[in-house]
């Protein structure tokens, strides 16, 4: 890419989106060409095409998805899959109908098997069973890879596709309903700590800030507790005294391993990829078959989800009981990448999770100034 080649991100102010942004700035790329969801809804195809006729990128970034955590993939399957369909085939579609040079396609760990040995190399894309919790949004991702693939193969375009892990930072989504795991789980131990210390004032803060359906800043005590209750938030363990220091609740067992990546480190990857590789590098020319050929980006580390609660517990100061709900799904076990390809090409990560997580939770707490 030339700093002056016209660049798209799709999805620029969401969690990925923004990072890439920032990243192009920093490197003096000047010809980033964005568009709201209000501006330009990448479900419809036939305002897809005008755009692409109009604005003719030369690259494009494909980070626009609908994304969420266990409970929202769950809950509503037949949008993950359908909306995410329609903005990739109608960007990676129009991306070669008005020849964009190269164009980047992020996906998610998740299209691997659940049950897939460990850690997961590219290899192991459709040799077994999707974890069914998060199954529509994975093959939405799977769909895209391919199509990508397909149309390399078919009409010599260059399009790769990323593969990121676990992703967190600046702009992330802290949607109690919606949010991914860490998010959901600063913010819950968060609201849990100013419970306990009775801080009215902030808490009423955080819900002007992100809102939380039924309450808002005019809400009695009695109904914020109520409803933060409804997603795990409580005054005081199950069972104990009110004194006590409060209590959160964590779906699941807190066994289950994740690994997780600082944004701005995948946006990073991201960059390095469109400047430096290109499809063609990414199988060997003794090929018969071609396929596998996304790229994993992440750590190559994981940590279960109650050490990570943990960890977070102690960043934030948290006094209370973490209460892990064993009634409710796990998901897979274990979600590690193999990111020996990345690492062979030159790339590897910056930010620690330790690090990260203070990061990311003094973001939050500044989350009106940025």
């Amino acid at each position: 890419m030339d700093k002056d080649s016209k660049i798209y991100i799709a999805g620029h102010r969401g969690l990925v989106g923004s990072a890439i942004l920032k990243n192009l700035q920093s490197k003096g790329y000047n010809n980033i060409v964005t568009r709201t969801h209000k501006e330009l809804d990448l479900t419809n195809q036939t305002t897809v095409a005008t755009f692409f006729e109009d604005e003719k990128p030369d690259y494009v970034f494909l980070a626009a998805a609908k994304v969420g955590g266990i409970v929202a993939n769950n809950l509503y399957r037949g949008d993950f899959i359908y909306e995410n369909i329609m903005i990739q085939n109608n960007v990676i579609h129009q991306s070669y109908t008005h020849n964009v040079k190269k164009l980047l396609f992020l996906g998610s760990t998740c299209i691997y098997p659940k049950n897939a040995p460990q850690p997961m190399k590219e290899e192991y894309l459709l040799t077994g069973t999707l974890e069914y919790t998060n199954e529509p949004y994975a093959i939405a991702k799977i769909a895209g890879i391919k199509m990508c693939e397909s149309y390399n193969l078919q009409y010599g375009t260059n399009f790769i596709s990323v593969m990121p892990t676990n992703l967190y930072g600046p702009n992330d989504n802290f949607d109690l309903e919606r949010s991914h795991v860490l998010p959901a789980l600063i913010r819950k131990i968060h609201l849990a700590k100013l419970l306990s210390e009775n801080n009215w004032k902030l808490i009423k803060e955080d819900l002007n800030k992100n809102p939380i359906s039924g309450i808002d800043v005019n809400s009695s005590e009695k109904e914020i507790v109520i409803v933060l209750a409804k997603y795990g938030i409580y005054f005081s363990p199950f069972g104990g005294d009110a004194s006590a220091e409060g209590a959160v609740e964590i779906w699941g067992s807190g066994r289950p391993k994740r690994e997780f990546l600082w944004s701005e480190d995948m946006a990073d990857a991201c960059v390095f990829l469109m400047e430096n590789r290109d499809f063609n590098e990414t199988f060997s020319d003794d090929q018969q078959e071609i396929r596998n050929t996304h790229i994993n980006i992440g750590t190559g580390k994981d940590i279960s989800i109650k050490e990570l609660a943990e960890t977070i517990k102690q960043t934030i100061g948290f006094k209370g009981t973490l209460v892990f709900n064993t009634e409710k799904p796990d998901g897979a076990m274990r979600k590690l990448t193999d990111v020996s390809k990345l690492n062979a090409l030159g790339w590897k990560y910056t930010v620690s999770l330790e690090d990260g997580v203070i990061k990311i939770y003094d973001w939050y707490l500044n989350i009106e100034n940025n």
